[in-house]
């Protein structure tokens, strides 16, 4: 599914090395002339207390919103950086996207050089470019490339655009990865229009001038947002306002919906006359259902062939991004998006007597924000099947009980490797808007369950007095630890799959070789996946005279130092809960005996736990432990934990069992 994006521009763009010399190459010459006043007022600003490694600033931003009473918008956009450092350079791509909605009326680019003339580049100078992550779609982009984006230089470039979006809703990003000194937002509204705001992490800020017709907020000195190992994805942190406008005690309804409860039922009747099942879509599901003797058989089968039979390809045109294609036009072509295969499963379901409703998703925990009503800020659909009175649902991990709809099972279609009753895990903990006739529900999805997701990895292995060691592996995998294992091994050429192990091995053992490697139910997600390995490895102990010593944890590593160094300025993010457990046996070379081994470890958070133990059985050295993730996300105020935490764990992980070599 796409969603555009209604407010926010691409204002920088990343390209290849060859697509970036392509477009060098057809851009016009640049022509020297004078800066705008808006642009020439801010090129000696500076931003204090600007990090080294900062790249460039933003000196100035600025977005202009006019809206006509038949809700035509025009937005002006304009933006100013400072280049500070070479790789600021790709702030001198600017992309406008447009599409057959969209139209770009304006567009301008400026460089204001330390010495020398300043540059000037039009429209005209610009190159056209496709979407390159759809299939096929209208949304394109404009080029610019700005010449002399370097060190020192200040860069500038103005555009408007007219459209007339499907909602009236801006989202203003105030914030970005990089400084910004001033932003400002202007909302021009026809006479007896009416405007709410939704301040998201940021502190709510008050208009700083009001007019009958007019609205301007504007904010200084915004830090950027620095990447910081295991954060929670950009947009769910981002400091941003979302602001919704509408005609003062007039009805909405053909201007666009302005609650959770409105977008629901207005999706719900844009895709309900895709939802019309064929009679070859009747016929399908008579020979798919034909054995099933249970309801949870019957929804199984038919959940699978959307999910495996229909390849994921998105065609996307204007009303397309938001709107599914027919049902019986997705099964003949076998092929659609999100929201078209969870279309045509609808249609089948309904066909075998089961009700569902689509369900707008997205695919980053933490973008949704409940307190703003927006169907923009979704870029996925997944569908709610009805759950009967009295059906058991032992063996479904993703029902949730919705006020007025009942027990919903929410499956995705297009995650290919996620069996039926669970849900991929950027969904789980996260917010979906069940699309139904009498009214959207916001739901949020329910975080499974540590034990849904386990590895389970066993070894046996034999240690030589030349601290080599020798032996096998096997791992276990269940839910997203299944899941995310068989897209990566799928996605992999069977003869380079072995490399993913060396890989994982080369971070545990030194001069090791791969001797075997196989895997089990690899192509069924339904069940649990086997993965089976073998493998010698040199120096694994260190000899010390008479003495070995051998790491008892010989592979994995569950420490981690994402609380370590500067203080934090974002929450840590875990991919999902779930439950690893470690079994290791290594039998001891002839002649030594077992002199000091490590205490057994325990330490236990609200977020995550961790036990471990090491026993001696005769010639055999047994260790075993667990790792326990609770909760997806750490917020601030617990770092102290996770990093006492993870000091535990780490310390575990390096300690050592001292082998001592008898006299014969």
């Amino acid at each position: 599914m796409r969603i555009k994006w209604s407010s926010k521009p691409l204002f920088s763009f990343s390209f290849s090395a060859a697509f970036m010399l392509l477009v060098v190459l057809l851009i016009s010459s640049p022509t020297h002339a004078d800066a705008p006043a808006w642009l020439t007022a801010v090129a000696h600003d500076t931003y204090p207390g600007v990090p080294a490694e900062t790249s460039a600033v933003i000196l100035y931003d600025e977005q202009e919103t006019t809206v006509q009473a038949n809700g035509d918008i025009e937005t002006m956009y304009r933006r100013a950086y400072l280049i500070l450092r070479p790789d600021g350079r790709n702030y001198g791509s600017v992309a406008v996207p447009f599409d057959n909605e969209t139209k770009i009326t304006w567009m301008k680019a400026w460089c204001i050089p330390k010495e020398g003339k300043n540059y000037e580049l039009k429209e005209k100078d610009a190159v056209e470019v496709g979407n390159f992550e759809s299939f096929y779609s209208d949304d394109r982009s404009k080029v610019l490339e700005i010449p002399a984006a370097t060190p020192g230089n200040v860069i500038g470039y103005e555009y408007r655009q007219k459209k007339r979006p499907f909602f009236l809703q801006d989202e203003w990003w105030i914030q970005e990865r990089i400084p910004v000194l001033r932003s400002r937002f202007t909302l021009n509204l026809p006479a007896g229009w009416e405007f709410s705001a939704k301040w998201i992490h940021y502190p709510e800020q008050k208009p700083t001038s009001q007019t009958a017709t007019q609205v301007v907020w504007a904010v200084d000195h915004i830090p950027g947002i620095k990447k910081e190992p295991s954060m929670p994805t950009f947009r769910s942190v981002v400091a941003r306002m979302g602001v919704t406008y509408f005609p003062t005690g007039g009805s909405t309804k053909a201007l666009g919906p302005t609650n959770w409860e409105q977008i629901g039922v207005w999706y719900s009747n844009l895709s309900a006359n895709s939802l019309q099942a064929t009679p070859e879509i009747q016929q399908k599901v008579k020979e798919l259902t034909a054995n099933s003797k249970t309801w949870e058989e019957k929804v199984g089968v038919l959940a699978h062939y959307a999910q495996s039979q229909i390849r994921y390809v998105d065609i996307e045109i204007g009303i397309g991004g938001f709107q599914p294609h027919p049902a019986g036009d997705i099964y003949r072509h076998q092929y659609g998006d999100c929201k078209d295969k969870a279309t045509l499963l609808s249609a089948m379901l309904h066909e075998a007597g089961v009700d569902s409703y689509l369900a707008l998703a997205q695919v980053f925990r933490g973008v949704i924000a409940p307190e703003f009503a927006s169907a923009i800020t979704f870029n996925h659909a997944i569908l709610a099947i009805r759950v009967p009175e009295g059906q058991d649902t032992k063996n479904f991990h993703s029902v949730v009980d919705v006020p007025k709809l009942g027990k919903l099972l929410f499956f995705d279609p297009t995650s290919t490797y996620t069996p039926f009753g669970f849900l991929p895990t950027y969904e789980q903990d996260n917010y979906v808007l069940v699309a139904a006739p009498q009214g959207g529900q916001l739901v949020n999805l329910p975080l499974g369950s540590p034990d849904l997701n386990r590895l389970v990895r066993s070894a046996k292995l034999q240690l030589f007095p030349d601290g080599s060691v020798t032996g096998s592996v096997e791992e276990m995998r269940y839910g997203a630890e299944a899941s995310d294992e068989r897209e990566i091994l799928l996605g992999t050429a069977g003869a380079d799959r072995s490399k993913i192990l060396e890989t994982f091995l080369s971070n545990f053992l030194r001069g090791f070789h791969l001797t075997k490697a196989s895997t089990g139910d690899l192509d069924n997600v339904g069940e649990p996946l086997a993965v089976k390995y073998g493998f010698t490895a040199e120096r694994y102990a260190k000899s010390a005279g008479d003495l070995l010593v051998v790491r008892p944890r010989v592979l994995g590593q569950k420490a981690d130092d994402v609380a370590e160094g500067d203080p934090r300025k974002f929450p840590v993010e875990f991919e999902s809960a779930s439950l690893q457990t470690d079994d290791f046996e290594i039998t001891l070379p002839p002649g030594y005996t077992v002199e000091d081994v490590p205490a057994p470890t325990k330490t236990e958070s609200e977020f995550a736990s961790y036990a471990s133990q090491v026993k001696v059985d005769g010639n055999v050295i047994h260790y075993t432990r667990t790792f326990q993730v609770k909760q997806v996300l750490v917020p601030l105020d617990k770092l102290d934990d996770l990093k006492k935490f993870y000091r535990q764990v780490a310390a575990d992980e390096r300690s050592s069992v001292v082998l001592h070599h008898g006299a014969n």
